[in-house]
């Protein structure tokens, strides 16, 4: 089949081309986000692969659709950037990677509770300065803390293992109780009890509607003076100037953010040499106590390669007629 893949790095080339063993489909990489400007690109391609940033609103959609695109492959497990009420009318095919690597999401999530703590992304800083001082790195012992996890799916379940392993006292929040978070003593509360208690939140649930903007004014006033919040979830969870305007009155005293919000004009480009527009993402630039990654907790080998066979699987499935378990089910879909 061939493929129009939109939003391509070095990296992607490689990965999907290595999965897609013996060249069984002909992969067109594109490097242009896809939007409606874009979206011309894709004439003559029945399918367009597609990624987390892309723009996949009902317009872009209906102009791929009118091209001929009938298989949209999503390279992500989450799809809220996707209008999937026009996909539904347009009668596409929307297949996606619903796991990949959930190791490598709570593994970033504790690392950067240990950088936020220890201060390690200052000291290494200090350091290279040749100033050994220790002032204004003390941190504290994660044993014997208390970590609030928003949503105890898979990724929400392996970074409660990873504390538990610390010896912190595990709180949970979900729809569904996690057996193996109960075998590891978590216990499952309502999300106010969640915020007052914990030292730390971290969040891994998805965004829809209900979680839009989850931490905002009301939740903050809730949590502990002083708290860690670490999101590798989705940016609209978090109310961004909520959140910096707890971050000045103390409120919140450490920021950790994988997602932003208004990520999409700004994470996977170099800008070094651009003067960024966003001024809430630059004033939170210029807190000490903020650490921000540019959406990199999936970025591991493991990942990449599970993305890539996952997307060139479903790719094939969908060629050859099969039944797919990563296709979303549209006729589920509301207006």
């Amino acid at each position: 089949m061939k493929v129009a893949v939109f939003n391509t790095k070095s990296y992607d080339r490689t990965f999907l081309t290595a999965a897609n063993v013996g060249g069984k489909h002909d992969l067109v990489f594109f490097e242009p986000h896809l939007t409606l400007e874009t979206s011309v690109l894709a004439a003559g391609f029945p399918a367009v692969c597609a990624f987390v940033n892309d723009c996949l609103d009902a317009k872009t959609l209906g102009a791929i659709a009118e091209k001929g695109v009938r298989l949209l492959a999503l390279r992500s497990a989450g799809f809220n950037h996707v209008d999937l009420a026009a996909a539904k009318d347009l009668g596409l095919t929307i297949l996606r990677v619903p796991a990949y690597s959930p190791y490598a999401v709570a593994e970033h999530a504790v690392a950067m509770m240990l950088s936020l703590n220890r201060k390690i992304h200052r000291a290494y800083n200090r350091v290279r300065e040749g100033n050994f001082a220790l002032d204004g790195l003390l941190g504290f012992d994660l044993h014997g803390k208390t970590v609030g996890i928003v949503g105890t799916g898979r990724i929400g379940a392996i970074t409660a293992q990873i504390l538990h392993g610390f010896g912190c006292r595990l709180l949970g929040y979900d729809f569904l109780q996690n057996v193996d978070c109960l075998a590891l003593g978590m216990e499952y509360v309502a999300l106010p009890e969640l915020f007052a208690a914990s030292d730390i939140v971290s969040l891994h649930c998805p965004l829809m509607p209900e979680t839009y903007h989850l931490i905002g004014a009301e939740a903050i006033e809730q949590m502990k003076p002083g708290m860690m919040l670490i999101n590798t979830s989705r940016g609209q969870l978090i109310d961004t100037k909520a959140v910096t305007k707890a971050l000045k009155s103390g409120k919140i005293g450490y920021l950790g953010l994988d997602v932003y919000e208004q990520e999409t004009d700004l994470f996977f480009e170099d800008l070094s040499n651009h003067v960024i527009q966003d001024d809430v993402f630059q004033r939170l630039l210029t807190f000490p106590n903020v650490l921000i990654t540019g959406h990199q907790a999936f970025f591991t080998e493991e990942a990449l390669k599970n993305i890539a066979e996952t997307t060139i699987g479903n790719i094939t499935d969908f060629e050859q007629g099969r039944p797919c378990a990563n296709q979303i089910d549209l006729d589920q879909v509301k207006r």
